[in-house]
């Protein structure tokens, strides 16, 4: 039995090694350019929203979305290139598409309201929020969560679906926030003239605003004295700095004038037998 060895090799390296070696050789080629090309697209495309200054946290979304999108045509492109039938490809990933939808409706949730914030800009980057039951500063936008700092340093990954399905409270988007605070006198201080140091007083606290001008009057009377609203106005960015310097303000105020904390006055009346 004769068996044309060389002849065999020959015909699978001629019929199938050699024309598969260079269909993923493409495939390695295309990878390769395509991923840079995709880079540069999402370079071009940072560079014109920034030109344009549009906002950061819009910027890195569509700078995710057109990454995500230009991959998945390049793998489609790629299995082309390896003989891999693209139109079952494209089927395969449509029926996946629904059965993923309807496990990940929360998911798709997310991202569908975090195009509503980028839509509606309830808030931006940088600033203060309180929202889904968080209070911080915002890191990022992204397309399924968003990104929060805490005071305390705490970073916290909150679903946009969650954020926009509830009450959202902006502390950086009006140009002033009012600090409000309490100050005690007791009983036999006039309130007038301790009302009048306190203006004085505030009135040299850094980053106060003049307009609108503090306020501070009378608020209550309690069982311990007269209570004082103190509230004076300050930029966001100032508002922990001008509420711990105010309380300052008022304790050194007060001891200067040598006030009398409040205390409860007891009037005791005994009966006669």
């Amino acid at each position: 039995m004769d068996f044309n060895f060389s002849g065999g090799v020959g015909a699978l390296m001629t019929e199938y090694l050699i024309p598969g070696a260079l269909k993923v050789g493409g495939a390695i080629v295309l990878w390769i350019v395509g991923g840079y090309v995709i880079r540069w697209l999402q370079r071009g495309l940072r560079a014109v929203m920034e030109k344009d200054k549009v906002d950061p946290s819009l910027v890195r979304y569509a700078d995710s979305a057109l990454g995500v999108a230009l991959r998945l045509f390049l793998v489609i492109a790629i299995l082309g290139q390896l003989g891999v039938q693209t139109t079952s490809f494209a089927a395969l990933i449509a029926a996946a598409g629904l059965a993923i939808g309807a496990a990940w409706s929360g998911l798709l949730g997310h991202f569908a309201a975090g195009i509503f914030l980028l839509v509606l800009r309830p808030f931006k980057v940088g600033d203060l929020v309180s929202a889904a039951g968080v209070t911080g500063r915002v890191k990022e936008i992204g397309m399924f969560t968003t990104t929060v700092d805490t005071a305390e340093g705490v970073r916290n990954y909150v679903g946009n679906g969650k954020i926009f399905a509830e009450n959202i409270s902006n502390y950086s988007d009006n140009p002033y926030r009012r600090v409000e605070l309490t100050a005690d006198i007791d009983h036999s201080v006039d309130p007038n003239a301790a009302m009048a140091q306190l203006r004085a007083a505030i009135a040299n606290v850094p980053n106060v605003l003049t307009d609108p001008a503090p306020v501070i009057e009378i608020l209550s009377f309690p069982s311990t004295g007269t209570q004082l609203a103190v509230r004076p106005y300050c930029k966001p960015e100032h508002y922990w700095q001008v509420y711990f310097a105010t309380n300052k303000a008022i304790f050194e105020t007060f001891s200067s004038a040598k006030y009398p904390p409040g205390h409860q006055h007891l009037v005791v009346r005994s009966l006669a037998a």
